[in-house]
């Protein structure tokens, strides 16, 4: 079962896009290019999240939350918009609005929320992940935060192992900064940032005894763990 989406947007080429990167991430959009069009639909389709341009023809974003907000209290809300004013912001969520992107934005980020709001709302339920994995010559525990190689075992922080997993769950593809930081942390800002090089510094010290394995830096655009051998 797909989940269906509501996405208001009037430029067209920004829809084409966005419409099309949902589609291939496996939702059900239905596209409305004004704030008329989608107002008709309210109530007569139902939607598991909304996405609003707030400057729309006819009926802008605001207004139209306001009347999702009138049929459906629980409907994630998430505006796009041109607009960066703070007063803009703070008028948007306190009509009930869930997030708030800014254009231009990125298009694996407005994903990554979706995915969020989905899950919060118990449309997605979080995939159940592996407990133990085979890296190389290491064995990993992710319950204990264990790396083991032979019989020298170390304890890693959660934090550590929430990066390894994710490494190692996305093995030999190149992984964006922004994303590796959202999925993670929850968060992409500088100093995140700061940290999110101290922790592979780490998980590279770990992995060093095995030639297999590498965590290698993608200049300008992330990491990539590299692994000949995944058990």
């Amino acid at each position: 079962m797909k989940a269906h989406l509501l996405y208001v947007e009037d430029d067209e080429s920004l829809s084409f896009v966005t419409r099309d990167n949902l589609e291939l991430q496996g939702y059900q959009i239905t596209h409305c290019s004004d704030g008329r069009q989608a107002q008709d639909l309210i109530g007569v389709q139902d939607f598991d999240l909304c996405i609003l341009d707030v400057m729309l023809p006819e009926v802008d974003g605001f207004t139209l939350a306001q009347k999702i907000r009138a049929q459906n209290a629980e409907v994630p809300i998430i505006f796009l918009t041109a607009k960066s004013l703070k007063e803009d912001k703070i008028r948007g969520l306190k009509l009930g609005a869930d997030d708030y992107l800014t254009k231009p934005f990125s298009i694996e980020e407005l994903i990554l929320k979706v995915e969020v709001f989905l899950r919060r709302s118990k449309f997605v339920q979080p995939p159940t992940l592996p407990q133990h994995y085979q890296l190389g010559k290491f064995e990993f525990n992710y319950k204990n935060l264990t790396l083991t190689s032979g019989e020298q075992s170390r304890t890693l922080t959660q934090k550590e192992a929430d990066l390894l997993r994710y490494f190692i769950e996305n093995a030999n593809e190149v992984l964006k900064r922004n994303t590796i930081l959202q999925s993670v942390w929850g968060d992409d800002d500088y100093f995140l940032g700061r940290s999110l090089d101290v922790f592979i510094s780490r998980l590279r010290k770990y992995l060093r005894e095995e030639d297999r394995v590498a965590i290698e830096n993608i200049h300008g655009v992330g990491f990539r763990l590299k692994v000949e051998e995944l058990g």
